[in-house]
Parts: C-alpha cells; structure tokens; sequence
C-alpha cells in the first residue's frame, strides 16, 4: 500500500491510502475461497462453488463489500503506525469508490484528530531543589523531639497563668441538656483537656480563655451531640459549669543518655541520633529517586508552550479513576471509608483527579517536546526488544498483534517519554532545598 499524510487545521491530519489492484484482486479472490469454505452451496462440495454461484446466493457485493471492510479496518491502523499518529478522535472516512472493483486500484482516507506537538520555552538542563539526599541534623532533631513528646510530663502553671488557645487545664465541669437532666458521661470533677484539639466545639474553648485557676464560668452553647462522643446522637442547647482547677504545662524529659537508655535503649544520645540518622537515610534512598523524577517533570511541565486538550484530559482522568477504584478495591477499602480516611469529598476527590489528570497530559506533551528536539528516535528494533522483555510466550505473535490492532504508535511514543525522561534526569541540575521548606 502506498500511504500519505496531510496536515489540516488544528491538529487535524488527512491520511490517504492507496491499495494496489494488484492486491485488491488477491483480496478477492481469497475471499471468495473464504466463502467457499466457509457455507454450503447446493450442488458443490465445500470449498468448490464458483464465483457466480457465490455471488447469485449471498449477492453480487458480498464479496466486495467485506473485501473493502477488510482493507479498511487492517490497512488504517498500519497507516497509523507508518506515519507515528495518535488519534484523539474517531476518524472520518470517505472512499474514493464505495466498494472495490476487480483489477483497479482502491483508495480511502481518513480525518482525525491527532496529538498536539508543542515546543518547549527552552531546552537547557532542568534544575529542580530537592532536600538533602541524607539526614541533617535538623531532621534528626525533629524526631528526637517527637519521641521525647511521647514522654512529656504535665506540671502546674502558676496560678495567675491565663488560659490561651493552646492552652492545657485541668477543669471541673458539669453539663446540663436544656430539660435539667445532667449528662452524666460529661460530668467529672478533674479532666485534663487542651483547647484546639477538637474535642469541644469551638465556642466551647473561646468561653474558657483568659481564665485563671480557680475561675468558674457557667455558659450554654449549642452542640450536636455526635460530634463531642461519648455516644451522644442528639442536638440542642447544653450548660456547661466549669471550674479551672489548675492550669497545666507540659515538660519534655532532658535529653541525657541516661534518658536515651531507659527510654530508647540506647547506650548514648549519640546512639540514639546514628539510629536515627540511618533511618532517615534508608527513607530518603527510596524516596529520593521518584521526587528526583517528580520534580523534574513539574519543572518540565512549565515549559509546554501549549494547553493540553481536553479530550487528552478527560481520556487520563478516566483512566486514573479506574486506577483509583481498582487500587482501593484491592486494599478491601470502600468509596467512602476512603474519603473518610484522606479527609476528601467527592467533588474534592474530582478536583483533584481532575487536575492531576492535566498534570500528566502536559508532561506527557512536554517530554514529546524533548524527544523531538534531541531527537530521540525508536527503531523496529528497539520495538521488538521491548515485547522480548514483556516475558510474553510469544513476543513475536503479540507484536504483530499490536500492529494489526494499531498500538505501536502508543508504544513508541511511551519509550520515547522514557528516554527522554533519562536523558533530563542525567542532566539534572539538583540545588539544595531552602531550610524549612517541603519539596512539592
């Protein structure tokens, strides 16, 4: 077949192709053997009727017609593959002739939607920051801190200490629903609480600041009844009567190596932060490679000089949702136990499928950019070796499948992504995270 591609507006291509008669006329006559073989015929043995006799039982364009079907559907996706496109639409085809003809050449094209080629604003090695590839002091002192707040001790404030929004007391409180009947899981004469946690509503802590130890404040909010436990399911008005006993601070224990041995195990503090240390390297040696290859494709990302399409979005987004279901369903959790869980909605959940659906279509669109200007190119070779690795059976066999089904075109754009993606990771310029800064 001979192929040929025209470029119309707005991504859109015309591709043309030419079947010799040659081939139309070997098509036909296999297809009529096909028929042959394939229906019993009164009077002939199978496989034996004549083509007039074919042609009076199933009609004069059987053959024909599914002739100029076959070439069609088999012949397009070579094309495809032939000339590297991906469709981003359903082709619209017009023949030539609407059917083939005996001993002529046959010619159909197709319109479609092809993937946008963008440029890059520049080419020049990516820089991204990153944090440190090993534990800093800072970080091994955060976890020293964390672990001595799981021993921390509660001593008495002084007692002209005032109450603040972070505050912990010891109260005396009594509560009350609006008919007098006391609710008796709430009453205590000592309980430590801190304001800010939660486990009142809000009101509640604003009533108690700026109190002192030994104040008393009488005060009725409203509260759903759910949100503070103790197996409440009720909504109405509550009095609260709550007496400060004592304003409490918290007292982190000494960092000694006496400490760090009762506590940790550990012969010396020194120990204790080698231990640390070795931690926090063996998690950044796993993390360290994805955020190398994250950061680098957010920064590559910014300089698409294009929008990306929003069927390619719409096409990803429903593609990582599927992902998304499959992962939760194999992790035995359910729609909702996992918004409840990530602290989601729904449409919070949409959003954020939505934008890192954009997110990979412009990465996907900036490393096409990359390839294309390092010109980076994938051989039949290098196509054959990637089916030989896939462990499949027959490599050979599901090659030729994905060509008949048109999927090379998608397979070698993906290993020129790769390739380029280990080419801008080779030239990574990584500079040092600023101090007290996450890296996205």
């Amino acid at each position: 077949m001979e192929t040929k591609v025209e470029a119309l507006q707005d991504n859109q291509k015309k591709i043309t192709v030419t079947v010799d008669a040659k081939e139309v006329d070997a098509r036909i006559g296999k297809q009529y053997k096909d028929f042959a073989k394939k229906y019993n015929f009164p009077g002939f043995r199978k496989g034996k009727a004549p083509r007039p006799v074919i042609d009076n039982v199933l009609g004069k364009e059987a053959v024909v017609g599914t002739v100029t079907d076959d070439l069609v559907n088999s012949l397009f996706p070579l094309a495809m593959d032939e000339h590297d496109l991906i469709a981003m639409s359903k082709p619209e085809f017009e023949l030539e002739t609407e059917l083939v003809q005996a001993g002529k050449d046959f010619t159909f094209s197709a319109v479609l939607e092809t993937r946008p080629e963008y440029t890059l604003d520049n080419y020049e090695p990516v820089t991204v920051q990153l944090p440190p590839a090993t534990a800093t002091d800072a970080e091994i002192d955060a976890q020293i801190e964390e672990l001595r707040s799981y021993y921390v001790d509660f001593k008495d404030s002084p007692a002209n200490t005032k109450v603040k929004k972070d505050s912990f007391v010891d109260i005396a409180l009594k509560a009350t629903k609006a008919d007098g009947e006391e609710i008796e899981s709430l009453t205590t004469d000592s309980r430590l609480y801190e304001l800010g946690r939660g486990l009142f509503p809000e009101a509640f802590d604003e009533e108690l600041l700026g109190l002192k130890k030994g104040d008393q404040k009488t005060f009725t909010i409203n509260i759903d009844y759910s949100t503070i436990g103790m197996g409440l399911e009720e909504t109405g008005d509550i009095t609260f009567d709550v007496t400060i006993n004592v304003l409490k601070k918290q007292v982190k224990p000494e960092l000694t190596d006496e400490w760090a041995k009762e506590t940790a195990g550990f012969e010396t503090v020194d120990a204790l932060r080698e231990t640390i240390a070795a931690s926090i390297n063996m998690q950044k040696e796993q993390v360290m490679p994805r955020l190398r290859e994250t950061e680098a494709l957010y920064n590559l990302q910014e300089r698409l000089q294009g929008e990306a399409p929003a069927a390619l979005v719409e096409a990803e987004e429903a593609n990582l949702l599927q992902n998304f279901f499959m992962q939760i369903q194999q992790a035995g959790m359910t729609y909702d136990a996992y918004l409840q869980q990530a602290g989601l909605t729904p449409d919070g959940l949409k959003e954020d499928i939505k934008k890192q659906a954009a997110d990979v279509v412009k990465q996907d669109l900036a490393l096409d950019a990359w390839a294309r200007n390092a010109g980076i190119e994938i051989t039949d070779t290098d196509i054959s070796e990637e089916f030989i690795k896939s462990g499949a059976e027959d490599p050979a066999a599901l090659e030729q499948q994905w060509r008949e089904n048109g999927q090379i075109a998608m397979l070698r754009a993906g290993m020129r992504r790769q390739r380029a993606l280990e080419q801008i990771l080779d030239t990574l310029v990584v500079e040092d995270l600023p101090e007290n800064e996450d890296a996205e």
